[in-house]
């Protein structure tokens, strides 16, 4: 039963991928240096969310499938099925299918130190569009009394074979709060194309380890013009049932003798 439950979910996910640019986590542009644990389903979700730019204003949803399938590994599949309202910049996370995993364990994982992962994989085309890109993205995160922050550094090759450089600076209050504050600040670069310097601000409510909610307003600038963002969603998580053993290759190994 598990089995077609899972290949339901990705099948779906995948399907409105298709008819619709690494992964985020709620309600920001970047992410953090944590998967799933193994045999873990994550779901981000934004039912609630608008865009308004050059004069016109839309609804914007979007969904994140992560599945923890192996240790440190996690599967993620994320679409955003609408068009944005022209004049929006490009979205730094595209309807994609990548691989996340965690190079280095440390805070985000109850260790010490910083932690670091890495995530990649295909980029596919809006819709109407066509092409297939891809994507590789490095992550460090961090934990202090205060809070903790993400860094992101990400390439791309559009699904329109445009170069495009993501760089994203994530800052979230004490973790020990139910209700916290939370910022990002990023650019957002493509060849022969937009520039965008985004900031923002909004909160997350940390219900449980399985449930939270989020709200953020996001206010940006594509190559000097205004673009403004809500955004209202949540994050719930589930046991899928762990996986047959799954080993796969430790990047940090791979080409050692």
């Amino acid at each position: 039963m598990r089995k077609w439950v899972a290949a339901g979910l990705l099948g779906g996910i995948c399907a409105a991928a298709w008819a619709g640019p690494a992964a985020a986590y709620r309600p920001f542009d970047g992410t953090d240096a944590a998967v799933a644990d193994v045999g873990e389903v994550e779901i981000e979700f934004q039912p609630l969310g608008a865009a308004h730019a050059a004069g016109a204003t839309k609804g914007l949803t979007d969904v994140i499938f992560n599945y923890g399938f192996a240790d440190r590994w996690e599967l993620v599949l994320q679409t955003t099925p609408q068009l944005a309202p022209e004049g929006f910049g490009p979205i730094s996370v595209a309807n994609a299918a990548s691989l996340k995993y965690v190079v280095e364990p440390g805070v985000l994982q109850d260790k010490p130190g910083p932690s670091i992962a890495t995530e990649f994989g295909p980029l596919l085309p809006e819709i109407g569009g066509s092409g297939v890109g891809a994507s590789w993205s490095g992550i460090l995160s961090q934990r202090w009394d205060w809070g903790t922050a993400h860094f992101n550094v990400t390439t791309n090759l559009t699904p329109d074979q445009h170069g495009e450089l993501f760089l994203s600076t994530i800052l979230e209050g004490p973790n020990k709060w139910k209700v916290r504050p939370v910022a990002e600040f990023y650019f957002d670069g493509v060849t022969n194309g937009p520039s965008t310097f985004s900031a923002l601000v909004g909160a997350i409510w940390q219900v449980n380890d399985k449930l939270s909610f989020d709200i953020a307003i996001r206010q940006a600038w594509v190559d000097g013009r205004p673009v403004s963002e809500l955004r209202a969603g949540l994050t719930f998580g589930f046991p899928l049932g762990k996986p047959s053993a799954v080993q796969m290759p430790n990047p940090n190994l791979l080409g050692r003798r």
